[in-house]
């Protein structure tokens, strides 16, 4: 009996030191939230810490075991562990976050670049658009003062006919009927003038004889070449100025000397000023039927 109460009391010991251990490590984590939250109060008055609260505080004693307890319990494991797993949980929430931040901020700042650049570059095609349209504005004035030059000085000099083309045709005496060599001389006079305005026909008769007679003569024969002109080749009217002259003298080669004709003949000669010049440059202006009805 005394031998097994020797042996069952050292047994008794030892299987009490791993409780005592327990009960001396519940006091100090019961002691280490006092502790911990006195630090968290110093440390919130100091500025805190990116989670907001205090830094895990190292335990002040080792307890019975030391750092390892061989018999330490699972509950005992967990809670020794939960603060460091949600201060790990919290750190990815925070790392989580600030990712996310950086990426919209960084999403934002491309998005403003690329407004920018897009606004930069509309602002060059206007620029651009802008400045074809003021080159071709300056032409189209610089076009305008062109025509306009040009339009003054047909205007001024539209009195002023030039000699284009001239003719001759010659008439036995007492006859005032056209030869085909006349009508072939004056269909090539008309078919030049086709489609043109501002000419004239300057018509004028000659005959031999004297007085009222020789006058009579030279316009009818004038008055048979304008009657072809008309009826052939539709030449208008008011574009023709016929004259009969008489036995009036013919200027010579020699200015000193005038000579006189025998029979009749006619001199056809194509005026023209500068009106045709300027609708081929395409700055005479329209004409209305009234001022069409009027001669140039």
């Amino acid at each position: 009996m005394n031998h097994r109460l020797v042996i069952a009391l050292p047994l008794a010991a030892v299987l009490a030191l791993p409780a005592l251990a327990q009960t001396t490590s519940s006091s100090q984590d019961q002691t280490q939230p006092a502790a911990a939250q006195t630090q968290s109060s110093s440390t919130d008055s100091t500025g805190g810490n990116a989670t907001g609260k205090a830094p895990l505080a190292a335990p002040s004693r080792e307890g019975f075991w030391g750092r390892v307890n061989p018999f330490a319990r699972k509950k005992y494991v967990q809670r020794q562990t939960e603060p460091i797993r949600d201060r790990v949980n919290e750190l990815d929430e925070l790392t989580a976050g600030n990712s996310k931040q950086i990426k919209d901020v960084d999403s934002r700042a491309t998005a403003g670049i690329k407004l920018a650049s897009d606004k930069a570059d509309a602002a060059d095609q206007h620029a651009v658009d802008a400045g074809n349209k003021a080159t071709a504005a300056q032409q189209s004035a610089q076009q305008v003062t062109s025509r306009v030059q040009n339009v003054e000085n047909v205007v001024s000099n539209i009195d002023q006919y030039k000699a284009s083309n001239q003719t001759e045709i010659r008439f036995r005496p007492g006859q005032t009927v056209l030869s085909k060599n006349a009508k072939d001389a004056l269909d090539q006079m008309a078919t030049s003038v086709k489609g043109q305005r501002g000419y004239i026909f300057e018509v004028q008769g000659f005959s031999s004889g004297k007085g009222q007679t020789a006058i009579t003569t030279s316009q009818k024969m004038a008055e048979s070449v304008v009657r072809y002109l008309v009826l052939t080749h539709e030449i208008p009217v008011y574009r023709i100025y016929l004259v009969g002259m008489g036995n009036a003298p013919v200027a010579s080669d020699d200015a000193s000397k005038t000579k006189r004709i025998n029979g009749g003949r006619v001199e056809i000669s194509l005026l023209k000023n500068d009106l045709e010049q300027l609708s081929s440059n395409g700055g005479a202006p329209a004409m209305t039927g009234d001022q069409s009805q009027q001669p140039k």
